[in-house]
């Protein structure tokens, strides 16, 4: 199933804004606007001057900015290591979501489709199940971590034949594997106890509630490690859009960039997930939104959807801690409430304009 896009236009009542290179400045100023707004908002209300007092304090900068200790403690412990994880994981989930969009060149590639969210689920009940925690606290973030890249590598080598891969077959060998491993994470379900239910259940519907300095800093770090060079593939994503031969012919070795993003994207996913656990939509519609705005160019898309990805989670989590508040809701819950919907509205509206899907 092929989504044609138009031109880098977008039309609002009969008036077409381009967008140009304003689109990246203008997504930014929405990410830097969604993580002030987690800043400030809470139980603990801070003000925006006494916020930017605290970040410039532990940077070393005496701004003479007035603060309390106990904003201080509420703002650099707990609010910006949240903000920051929410980050990672939108940032991760949509780059990586995009990626493989273009890698496939299918509409409905997402993080999941390659394994690696049920095999870090399946790893992560695992540990929780056999109720060991050789790593401590780190136990359930490394396992998830490990069942995602696992997996994802079992999916790319059952698909791989005579030295190179199909999208077909790629694709449905992540459909089995996913069903397996769902069928796996059921079994283990059986034998646990309740409360063991309760943090898996807690942990599948996806959260940053629980983050610290401490998990922040190693989930930051992969993801750099995994979305700088993504962005790097966009020319050669546009060449793929052409089609793998003619990608080819142009210089692209369509077989190497495959593994090389499939790669990459289960690591980006993979350094959210494992600390956040399952958060849906993200890597599907995010990617969509922005084909709607910015058209098909990957060297746009890729970047832009870092920076919306981001801001995404990033208001998904305040909603989540301020819909229900003192209570939270659960990350994943948000997300799915807010983008299945979404998604189906976009799903008929892309088939009115193109009078089906051809």
């Amino acid at each position: 199933m092929t989504i044609a896009v138009g031109t880098l236009v977008r039309r609002v009542g009969g008036v077409r804004l381009r967008w140009g290179l304003a689109a990246l400045p203008t997504l930014g100023l929405f990410l830097a606007g969604a993580v002030l707004l987690n800043l400030v908002i809470g139980a603990v209300r801070v003000p925006p001057g006494a916020v930017l007092g605290i970040l410039l304090d532990h940077a070393g900068i005496s701004t003479g900015l007035d603060f309390t200790r106990q904003q201080d403690a509420v703002v650099w412990n707990i609010r910006v290591p949240r903000t920051l994880l929410a980050l990672v994981v939108g940032a991760g989930l949509a780059t990586a979501g995009c990626a493989l969009q273009g890698i496939f060149r299918n509409p409905l590639a997402d993080p999941g489709i390659i394994g690696v969210s049920s095999g870090a689920a399946l790893g992560a009940v695992g540990i929780i199940i056999v109720g060991v925690a050789p790593l401590g606290v780190w136990s359930t973030p490394a396992a998830a971590f490990a069942g995602g890249l696992a997996l994802t590598l079992m999916v790319y080598v059952l698909s791989r034949r005579d030295g190179r891969t199909e999208v077909v077959t790629l694709v449905l060998t992540g459909v089995a594997l996913n069903a397996v491993a769902g069928g796996l994470i059921g079994f283990a379900l059986f034998f646990a106890t309740d409360a063991q239910l309760r943090n898996v259940v807690f942990w599948q519907l996806g959260s940053v509630g629980g983050a610290t300095w401490s998990g922040v800093r190693p989930a930051m770090l992969l993801a750099v490690v995994a979305i700088v060079p993504l962005l790097r593939y966009g020319h050669r994503l546009n060449l793929l859009a052409l089609g793998e031969r003619e990608a080819y012919h142009l210089g692209v070795d369509t077989e190497r960039m495959r593994l090389e993003v499939i790669a990459l994207a289960a690591l980006a996913t993979a350094a959210g997930v494992s600390f956040a656990g399952i958060v849906s939509f993200v890597g599907l519609v995010v990617p969509h939104m922005l084909r709607l705005m910015l058209g098909p160019d990957h060297r746009r898309l890729l970047p832009a959807s870092a920076l919306l990805g981001a801001a995404a989670i990033a208001l998904a989590d305040l909603a989540a801690r301020t819909i229900v508040a003192p209570a939270e809701m659960p990350l994943g819950v948000v997300t799915a409430l807010v983008g299945g919907p979404y998604f189906l509205w976009l799903i008929h509206r892309t088939r009115r304009a193109q009078g089906g899907w051809g």
